[in-house]
């Protein structure tokens, strides 16, 4: 049966965006048929923590002499590597904070991010999601287009496309939003407009992607 990962991190559970992207994404994908099936992780919700120990950053065989990590925070590790392994397409809501991906989906690539077990390091073997899609759903306050003062200043999508894509291997496409706050702050002419126009259709070529590789 094919299972789609569905994460959110942003922290406004009501009225986000990304969170709006990837739900049109999980709700497509469901309605395939009752085999296509959906792992529910809320990373905002259900907090990973941080990596408490440095041992965590290497599976038990690549570890210093002596390290000892807790328990707890090694099953919780594997859980969340087995979701993701488990998992033939994942889908991820990536809210832009303060330039870069919230805490808490950093928490979680650090869990998930393991050398020798879900990205290459000693032999072959060891990049379990080699090729399967992921789709980041993108939401930003402002704008970052090409030849704007802040072009560039999005370093969430770049560590998403570093991490999952480039280390572990996924197949990564982009639906971004922009300008999320222009009914909030003053912003140029057009600005809610564009705002509007580009949920729409975020929120349509979200479907269109779950029933593309559903």
């Amino acid at each position: 049966m094919p299972n789609l990962l569905h994460l959110d991190s942003s922290a406004d559970t009501a009225t986000s965006r990304s969170r709006a992207i990837t739900a049109s994404f999980a709700d497509a994908w469901r309605s395939l048929g009752d085999d296509h099936t959906v792992t529910r992780r809320d990373l905002h919700v259900d907090q990973p923590p941080h990596l408490s120990d440095p041992a965590l950053h290497w599976p038990a065989r690549l570890r210093l002499p002596g390290a000892a990590p807790d328990p707890a925070a090694e099953a919780l590790q594997a859980e969340l590597i087995a979701e993701l392994t488990a998992a033939d397409v994942v889908v991820v809501g990536a809210p832009l904070y303060n330039y870069t991906v919230p805490s808490t989906l950093k928490a979680w690539l650090d869990n998930v991010h393991l050398p020798g077990v879900t990205a290459p390091f000693d032999g072959d073997d060891q990049q379990p999601m080699l090729g399967r899609p992921l789709l980041i759903a993108t939401s930003r306050g402002g704008s970052y287009d090409v030849g704007s003062p802040t072009e560039g200043w999005d370093h969430a999508v770049p560590v998403l496309e570093q991490i999952l894509g480039a280390t572990l291997g996924m197949v990564v496409e982009v639906i971004a939003v922009n300008l999320t706050l222009s009914g909030q702050i003053a912003m140029p002419d057009g600005a809610r407009e564009r705002a509007e126009r580009e949920l729409a259709e975020a929120l349509a070529a979200a479907a269109d992607a779950a029933r593309r590789l559903g």
